[in-house]
């Protein structure tokens, strides 16, 4: 049997309360991942209103301009989440290739004079006033679906871990190549974890990828050093104070922030930093206004929120019902989780800023919807993976090891 084969090779143990696909009493796994990320919302659509009022008077000459914005952005994104719902994600198979080659279309747009939309020197943006895509969004989509698709034909067919490890590196390395050039460090970087972390659950053999981990470190930090902004960018965590009237200004303003909340704020709305101490405040740095104005007990609450997220976004990926559900909430979860970390690190001063947004919480277009669809495909799995392990109108459950779904009984869709 091949290292990729091994995904979901051995039968799954079903227990006497219905085993590892069922929820044992209390709500369902899917209904958790659906609260947790309603509160997240709810969280996000507060903070940006409290954090943005200042800088959204000085723009449109209104307090409520961004935060009516944010309001529209996140109703596209619940009805995005709700047909992610309804949608049986295992169509997504099929949507792979239209997804990912019309993503690297919308990707070389971009970085054409005319038609990419730039803002703070990067070129990042396709559309026109309020209504703009984010291809490199899309493309974290794209990646996971591909790979993952990939990864269960493999094994399907018994082919050898080079038939993985290969493609999928390519592609997320083309994607990271054209999106390092808008410039956007931090969206290639989530890539390549995503990337990296399918491979490693898929089990394939580790040697090759360490030895591209390392390629790819030392050709990241080439990229970070050649230019003397994103350099400065990249060295100034290592000593914020250092550079604090420079390029370590937005990092020891959030850290001052970060301070002055104590244990529990100086108030939702009483904050200082939105009255221009800290740029992008409602975006990259919401956290820092988060810990300002809720304190460490809000800061805290909101990381758990993220880790409770994350961790049954997990549980929903171990108990799907086929092999690509199982890999595809993998991905899903890497996502949410690669860009939590990179932005509060940055925040905290632990990571270089690259410009990620906080999942669900940060103000954002398409950035905000594209992660609500994604969280609605989970929740999905989660859905499915509870319908396939419930008993039958007799009371009877799934045998161990018994398919659950026509896929993971070895039809091969084309």
């Amino acid at each position: 049997m091949s290292a990729v084969a091994a995904v979901h090779s051995s039968p799954r143990r079903v227990g006497k309360a219905g085993g590892v696909g069922a929820d044992r009493g209390g709500p369902s796994t899917a209904s958790i991942l659906l609260g947790l990320v309603a509160v997240l919302c709810v969280v996000g659509v507060v903070m940006v209103g409290s954090a943005s009022e200042v800088i959204s008077i000085e723009q449109y000459h209104s307090p409520w301009a961004i935060l009516i914005r944010e309001l529209m952005w996140m109703t596209v994104g619940g009805i995005g989440l709700f047909f992610a719902l309804r949608f049986d994600y295992h169509k997504l198979r099929q949507l792979r290739m239209p997804t990912l080659i019309g993503t690297f279309f919308l990707l070389l747009l971009v970085l054409v004079p005319g038609i990419g939309v730039a803002a703070n020197g990067s070129s990042r943006w396709i559309g026109f006033g309020q209504f703009r895509l984010q291809p490199s969004e899309l493309m974290k989509f794209a990646i996971v679906i591909f790979a993952a698709d990939l990864i269960v034909r493999r094994q399907e067919t018994g082919g050898s871990y080079r038939t993985v490890i290969g493609p999928i590196l390519l592609v997320a390395g083309l994607a990271c190549g054209l999106i390092l050039m808008q410039p956007d460090m931090g969206t290639a970087l989530v890539i390549a974890v995503i990337a990296i972390a399918l491979l490693f659950a898929s089990g394939v053999s580790m040697r090759p990828i360490v030895k591209v981990l390392v390629g790819l470190g030392l050709l990241a930090v080439v990229v970070g050093l050649i230019d003397p902004y994103r350099r400065a960018r990249l060295l100034s965590f290592l000593d914020p104070t250092a550079h604090a009237a420079g390029s370590g200004y937005q990092v020891a303003q959030s850290l001052i922030g970060l301070g002055s909340g104590n244990l529990i704020g100086v108030g939702l709305g009483s904050g200082r930093l939105k009255w221009g101490a800290l740029p992008n405040a409602h975006t990259d740095f919401i956290f820092s206004v988060i810990g300002e104005e809720l304190g460490l007990v809000g800061a805290v609450a909101v990381l758990l929120l993220l880790v409770g997220l994350c961790w049954f976004g997990l549980q929903a990926a171990e108990r799907a019902p086929d092999r690509f559900g199982s890999v595809l909430g993998v991905g899903l979860v890497t996502w949410l989780a690669a860009e939590s970390f990179i932005n509060v690190g940055a925040v905290i001063g632990l990571l270089p800023v690259t410009g990620i947004p906080l999942p669900f919480i940060s103000f954002g277009g398409s950035s905000l919807v594209i992660t609500m669809v994604s969280a609605g495909v989970l929740i999905n799995i989660a859905r499915q993976g509870a319908a396939a392990t419930a008993p039958d109108p007799h009371g009877h459950r799934p045998r161990a090891g018994a398919p659950r779904h026509p896929v993971a009984a070895g039809s091969r869709p084309r």
